[in-house]
């Protein structure tokens, strides 16, 4: 049984990866092959396609583009005549000179079909990282020291501690804070959130909102 599953693994990997191929080169019969006639793909901006709008979608990278696409990290578990794999698409893309390189959690549904296997249902989480960092002045830095109140017993203190910035919400740990640009900071780890910095009209901080997506919380400085 370990030498069956061990073989399917192999075999959705190489089929996963003639998928990610089919991509880069536009060829639609490759997914017109593999996708089940019921299969529902999710991408990474929340899009959903059903057989149809899935292989019209695939066309040849454009001019001046050109790129790879490596499945890596895969791994399955087969239930019978259904099996899930979970892996990530390395993606390392040319776009007119520049170097462009990403990555993408999936999770896969095959089932098992007269036909071999097909894939029922694939959803695409982007993977983020961390922004570039930048350096300030220690003036500016210090210009963000304080404490911010979220709610009555909901604070954050900002500190410089030898010339960097750190961060402590009362009751956790203290975190570094780095700077992407000037009044937007974020902590290494946590590429989904920044803390982006409010003035008043004389300059100084009077607040900061932490960004959640699209969603802000305010957290005002304290006197």
């Amino acid at each position: 049984m370990a030498n069956m599953t061990g073989d399917l693994s192999m075999t959705l990997q190489m089929q996963t990866q003639d998928l990610f191929d089919a991509i880069t080169n536009g060829n639609r019969a490759i997914w017109r092959n593999y996708l089940d006639p019921k299969a529902t793909i999710t991408d990474e901006n929340g899009d959903v396609y059903d057989k149809e709008k899935m292989v019209k979608s695939i066309r040849a990278l454009p001019a001046g583009v050109s790129g790879t696409i490596k499945v890596i990290d895969f791994k399955m578990t087969e239930h019978g005549s259904t099996a899930i794999a979970t892996f990530v698409c390395d993606e390392h893309e040319n776009y007119h000179g520049q170097q462009l390189h990403c990555q993408y959690r999936n999770t896969d549904t095959w089932i098992k079909t007269k036909n071999g296997w097909h894939l029922l249902a694939s959803q695409v989480i982007a993977l983020r990282t961390d922004p570039p960092a930048i350096d300030l002045p220690a003036d500016v830095l210090s210009g963000y020291a304080g404490k911010y109140v979220e709610a009555p017993d909901v604070t954050y203190e900002i500190r410089v501690r030898d010339g960097k910035l750190e961060g402590q919400r009362n009751g956790r740990a203290a975190e570094p804070l780095k700077v992407e640009a000037k009044d937007v900071l974020f902590t290494p780890g946590s590429p989904r959130y920044r803390k982006i910095f409010r003035r008043d009209e004389k300059g100084d901080v009077t607040s900061f909102v932490e960004r959640r997506e699209a969603w802000d919380i305010t957290w005002t400085r304290s006197p």
